[in-house]
This record gives structure tokens, C-alpha cells and sequence, in this order.
């Protein structure tokens, strides 16, 4: 086991011991004994600056430009996304780079691509409108131009019956308007698009906008086209609107801005739609392969960044974190010197040393960095040794509470009880070699994997990879116990130990079967499988088994804190919190674990829910065919009797004595105090 890197076991059990020590670091080394100090993780600093605020502390500019800085990486991050590129960089294959040349390059990217951005963004919105106004001048001229009009043949059979020039004076603006006759009145018209689901309330507004004096017509786009406003695929709709007047007109306007409509101008003469049409679409070939242009230099600058993105943002993260310590320490009298406080393993002062000794080095300081250990009356906070092996084991552990300064650490035992008692659950062998294969893979692909930024669930699989290993092993196990492959059972350990009575007999019924052989040796007999008792049998050997390693592990817990206890020499809990409980959990919970091993070991037929139930019920009532050994009744009483008391015993006692206790020394120290 080479991940337990020879850790006594000591350091295992119990948090690793603390010492308050204070360091005094000259300015110029300042800095970098942080940085190495960071790097290590062994000290943990105390604030010594509570009383101000955090735009009162010294390096608060420097917080500031790291503040910046990880918003413009954030910025970068983000626009490296959406272009759809990938974070290729390794931060170990890169040189180092000082934080004063990070701010002025990042602010050069930032400024070159907020440029490329914007002109991108103007390019592109042109572009959609230019194509917008050719999909108008497509539709629309339909309606402008005689010829090109979707009635065709009304317009023919118009012509043929009112020929007569006496007709023209005489007819209908909206029959003159079909004709192509120019109409002496004034008659306008306005082109543009909308959006399809909004023409007709666009269309029910015009017209009692202008009390019916328009003709409205509309046809539909034949693709999907970007909004110039929104930059959103939408299914558009071009219309033309004829109508005479300019206050007319005004309103019309008016409402298609209301309905985000544009309007673009349109000429009636085929000849001028034609040249403004070839103008339209050389202009948006020249746009688009502007746009092509700007793109590819847009993705350019963008993975060069890319490349170094990972190292910046360490770079930047750490120091900021180097800045956030330094913010925590104070000043001494001249001014020229740091001082902290904190809390280190007192088997880490020798690191804590050397690193400072390589700061002072480094920093070319003329005075060193003076390190020594303080007396304090604080409690020292819970440091436990990890490697990539247990590291996930305390994180679960932490997750439901940090234990105290030198108590037993639970995170050792969960080790092996967490994964069990998954695979108790789980419990199918030929699913726990699916979840081995998984895990071999992670562990296999560790270092590069490790290196890599991975999604919120793929990154807790990895940190989780050794406990997703030993669930593999232990479900492999238990399905063999339950003789379990994909949830059917396999003769894994030889033929059945029961066979058939005679030729009558069903396979699925156990009533025939007959015991020919020795037991299975190992796990459940493949007979059970389909057979009329399968589910009574494996149910009650899952469910009693379930119960007795739920109590065994809290009997564990209990002891746990018996040796807590003893640890810090507290009588009081051992007497009023530790015997009350093995009592009372002993009395109920265990009696019972020992009713199932009594019953597995005899083959008795007694119903365990009717003993327990009738314990509390009918203490003093003969067990009848529900005793399984000579004494029970007796005992079930006395065991009874011991829970009712450990309760009481459990809850009163302790509060009023720590109460007590209290009380006696508040009045203590009232009396020792000085009067002046």
C-alpha cells in the first residue's frame, strides 16, 4: 500500500499536534515566505487586523489588480467557450511570468478583443440588415411591379373588361392600385419585415390606425433570417403597406417601431430594384468575407491565449491568496517588518524553516525571517495527514463534522465500513466488475486526468476514485455471497445441494427438493432462485444481516467516544453519556442482534417482530413458541427496565452538573478579581 506512505498509526487515529508559533518577516521577503508557506499548507494564519475593514488593510490595492485580472481571465474563459475552442495549455510546460507583465498583457488581449468584439457585432448587424433589405426587395417586388403580381390573371381580366380610358377616372383606388394605373391621388407605400408571430396584431393595428384607408400586403420568408436587433434566428414575414397621406404615414411608422418592424425603401421601377438588388448582394459578399476575416483573426487571439489561460489563472489565484495572508498580518513599530500568528504541526517546523530560509534567500533580504513558538490558551483546530488514498475518506467524514483537537479520527474506520456497507446495498457481482473497470481506468489515467479541469460530477468521480474501487471489491464480494451476476445466480461453487425428489417434482417449488450433498460452500445455494421461499429467505437474510452491522456500527461509534473520552480524562462523559447509551442501545438493539444469531444458529420458527413488539406490550405474558432459550422472559424484563432508566440517566444528569459546574467558577473568578 504505497498510498499510506508509512504513516503511524497514531497520526492516523488522532489529529496531528498543534503549536502556535509567531513569525516577524522583514517587508522585502514578505512576499515570497508567504508564497513558499502557501505551497506547503501548514499554517494556518490567525487575523490580526478584525478591526478593519478590508479597504483599510495594506495590500488592498494589490487584492484590487488581482480582483481585475481574474475577471478579465473570466471574460477570457468565457469568450473561448462560446467561439467553441479548447483550453490547451499545460501550466507546467510554460516559463514564469511576473504579475506587473500579466496585468499589461492581459490588458492588451482584453482591449484587442472588446475592439475585434464590437466591430464584429457592427459588421454582423449590417449584414443581417443588408439581408434583410434583399429578402424585401425579393418579396415586396411582387407587389410593386405589374407583372410580378401573385394575381396575375385578375390583373388581365381587369384590363380586358375596363379598357376605356373613361374607366380609369372612374374606378376604385384599390382597383386602380391592381391595374398599375399611377393614381393621380398620391398613393404611397411602405416596405419592410416582422417578425411572423406578431403580423396580425401588426396588421389589426394598421388598419384602425388608419380606419381602414390602406392596403396591406404580406408574404412569407422563405428561410429563417437574423434579427439585426436581437441576433436571434427568427421566421420573419415581408410586407408592403399602400397608403395616401402623410399623417398617414407618421402613424404608420410609429407602429412598426412599437412592433420592432424595419422599414427599408423600395423603388416601384424594376430597373432601380434590379441595380439595388446587385448593389445588396456584392455588399454582403464583401461583409461576409469580412466577417470570415475578423472571425479567424478573433479565434487566432483567442487561442493564443487559450494557451497560457491555465498558468495565468494559477498565477493570479495564488497571488491573490499571498495578498489575502498578508492582509491578515500586522506591522510592527518600524514599520519594517510583518508579524503573524498562527497554528502549525509541530512535526512541520523543520519544513516551515527551510522554507523560510529559501525565502529570505531568494529575496537577496539582508535580515532573516525569525520563527518561534508562542504559549496560547486557544484550542489548537484539527489537522489530520492525508494522502490521495484517504484524502476522500475525510472529506466524507467532514462533510457531517470536524472532529476536535486530538479526538479519534472516524475517517480511519470509514475506510472499510463506508464502501461495505455499499456493497451490503449493492451487492451484484457482475455490476461491481463494471464499477472495478470504471475505477482502474481513473487510477490508471490519474496523473493526466489530474491535470485537467473536469465537470462538477466528473470531478467528483475522480477525487472519489480509491472509494469507488474498494464499492467495486466489496460489491464483487457480497455478490458472490448472494450469488448474484446482473441479478441472476450462476452454480459458481458446484452443482445445487438439493435435487429433486422424483420425476413430479418442479424446480421452483421446495417442497420436493430433497438435500443430496453438503451445503454450498459459499454464498446463497442457486436452488432459492425462483423457488416458492426465494423472497421470505433472501429477504430476512439481507434485512437481519442489515441489522446487525447497523448496531455493530453503532456500538463502534459509542466506544469511539469512551475513548475520547478517556483520552481527555472526562469522567463526566463516560458516566453520564457513554454507559446510558451502550445501556440503552445493548438493551434493545443488541438483544435483538443476538434473538437473530440465536435463530440462525437454532433453525427456531419463533416470530423476532412478535418477541420485540410484546416486550414493550406484554412484558410479563408467556412466550409460548416465541422462546428461544430458558431465562428469556426474565431477561427481556430486566432488559426493559435498564432502557427506561438509561433514558433518564442519559438526559438530566450532565446538563445540571455542567451547569453546576459553571456557576462555580463564574463565582470563583467574581471573587479572585481585584476591586481597583
Amino acid at each position: 500500500m504505497e498510498y499510506i506512505d508509512n504513516l503511524p498509526a497514531m497520526d492516523l487515529m488522532r489529529s496531528e499536534k498543534m503549536t502556535f508559533v509567531q513569525l516577524i518577516i522583514p517587508v522585502e521577503s514578505a512576499h515570497r515566505a508567504i508564497s513558499y508557506l502557501g505551497e506547503l499548507g501548514l499554517l494556518q494564519f490567525r487575523e490580526l487586523n478584525a478591526d478593519k475593514s478590508p479597504f483599510q488593510r495594506t495590500f488592498v490595492n494589490q487584492v484590487k489588480r488581482c480582483a481585475e485580472m481574474s475577471r478579465k481571465l473570466r471574460f477570457f474563459k468565457d469568450q473561448i467557450s462560446k467561439a467553441g475552442l479548447s483550453i490547451s495549455g499545460h501550466p507546467g510546460m510554460q516559463p514564469d511570468l511576473e504579475l506587473e507583465e500579466l496585468e499589461i498583457r492581459l490588458a492588451e488581449h482584453e482591449h484587442e478583443l472588446i475592439e475585434t468584439n464590437s466591430n464584429s457585432e457592427k459588421l454582423q448587424q449590417t449584414y443581417n440588415e443588408l439581408l434583410e433589405f434583399k429578402m424585401v426587395l425579393q418579396k415586396a417586388g411582387a407587389f410593386l411591379v405589374p407583372g410580378k403580381s401573385p394575381a396575375v390573371a385578375e390583373e388581365t381580366e381587369l384590363e380586358e373588361i375596363h379598357s376605356s380610358d373613361d374607366y380609369v377616372d372612374t374606378a376604385s383606388l384599390l382597383e386602380q392600385e391592381i391595374r398599375g394605373t399611377p393614381v393621380q391621388s398620391g398613393i404611397r407605400c411602405m416596405c419592410g419585415i416582422i417578425c411572423r408571430s406578431k403580423v396580425p396584431k401588426f396588421e389589426r393595428i394598421l388598419f384602425r390606425a388608419t380606419r381602414g384607408n390602406l392596403l396591406f400586403n404580406q408574404a412569407p420568408a422563405d428561410v429563417y433570417i437574423t434579427d439585426p436587433t436581437s441576433s436571434e434566428m427568427v421566421e420573419k414575414t415581408v410586407f408592403v403597406v399602400f397608403f395616401s397621406g402623410e399623417q398617414a404615414r407618421m402613424k404608420i411608422l410609429k407602429i412598426c417601431e412599437a412592433f420592432g418592424a424595419n422599414c427599408y425603401p423600395v423603388p416601384e421601377e424594376i430597373n432601380k430594384q434590379r441595380q439595388i438588388n446587385k448593389e445588396v448582394s456584392s455588399r454582403l459578399a464583401e461583409l461576409e468575407a469580412t466577417l470570415d476575416a475578423g472571425i479567424r483573426q478573433r479565434n487566432k487571439a483567442l487561442a493564443d491565449v487559450g494557451f497560457h489561460l491555465s498558468r495565468w489563472m494559477n498565477l493570479v489565484r495564488r497571488e491573490k491568496a499571498v495578498y489575502d495572508t498578508l492582509n491578515m498580518l500586522n506591522f510592527d513599530v518600524t514599520k519594517k517588518c510583518l508579524v503573524g500568528e498562527g497554528w502549525c504541526p509541530i512535526s512541520a517546523k523543520s519544513q516551515i524553516q527551510e522554507a523560510l530560509q529559501r525565502a529570505t534567500f531568494h529575496s537577496n533580504s539582508q535580515v532573516g525571517i525569525i520563527f518561534h513558538a508562542m504559549d496560547t490558551v486557544e484550542s489548537p483546530p484539527t489537522y489530520f495527514k492525508t494522502n490521495r488514498f484517504t484524502n476522500a475518506f475525510q472529506e466524507i467524514v467532514d462533510a457531517y463534522g470536524v472532529s476536535r483537537y486530538q479526538e479519534a479520527n472516524p475517517a480511519v474506520y470509514t475506510v472499510v465500513t463506508f464502501p461495505f456497507l455499499f456493497a451490503v446495498m449493492f451487492g451484484d457481482w457482475g455490476h461491481g466488475i463494471c464499477l472495478l473497470m470504471l475505477a482502474l481506468f481513473l487510477i490508471a489515467r490519474e496523473g493526466k486526468l489530474s491535470s485537467q479541469r473536469l465537470g462538477s460530477f466528473m470531478e467528483m468521480l475522480f477525487g472519489g476514485r480509491y472509494i469507488v474501487l474498494l464499492m467495486a471489491l466489496f460489491s464483487i464480494y457480497c455478490g458472490l455471497i448472494y450469488n448474484e451476476f446482473f441479478s441472476v445466480p450462476f452454480h459458481i461453487f458446484g452443482q445445487s445441494a438439493y435435487k429433486c425428489r422424483d420425476a413430479t417434482c418442479s424446480d421452483s417449488y421446495t417442497a420436493g427438493l430433497v438435500k443430496f450433498r453438503d451445503p454450498y460452500p459459499f454464498g446463497v445455494d442457486p436452488s432459492w432462485r425462483g423457488s416458492r421461499s426465494e423472497l421470505p429467505f433472501l429477504n430476512s437474510l439481507k434485512m437481519k444481516m442489515s441489522i446487525l452491522l447497523g448496531v455493530a456500527q453503532m456500538n463502534l461509534g459509542i466506544m469511539l467516544s469512551y475513548f475520547n473520552a478517556r483520552y481527555f480524562s472526562n469522567s463526566l462523559d463516560i458516566r453520564y453519556q457513554f454507559l446510558p447509551q451502550m445501556i440503552f442501545l445493548n438493551s434493545l438493539f443488541g438483544y435483538l442482534s443476538l434473538l437473530v444469531i440465536i435463530k440462525w444458529c437454532t433453525g427456531s420458527r419463533a416470530d423476532l417482530y412478535h418477541v420485540m413488539i410484546y416486550m414493550f406490550l406484554s412484558p410479563f405474558e408467556d412466550l409460548g413458541e416465541n422462546e428461544l432459550f430458558w431465562g428469556q422472559r426474565p431477561l427481556q424484563i430486566l432488559l426493559l427496565l435498564l432502557a427506561m432508566i438509561a433514558v433518564p440517566w442519559m438526559l438530566f444528569p450532565k446538563p445540571f452538573i455542567l451547569k453546576k459546574l459553571h456557576s462555580e467558577i463564574s463565582r470563583a473568578y467574581v471573587w479572585d478579581t481585584p476591586l481597583f
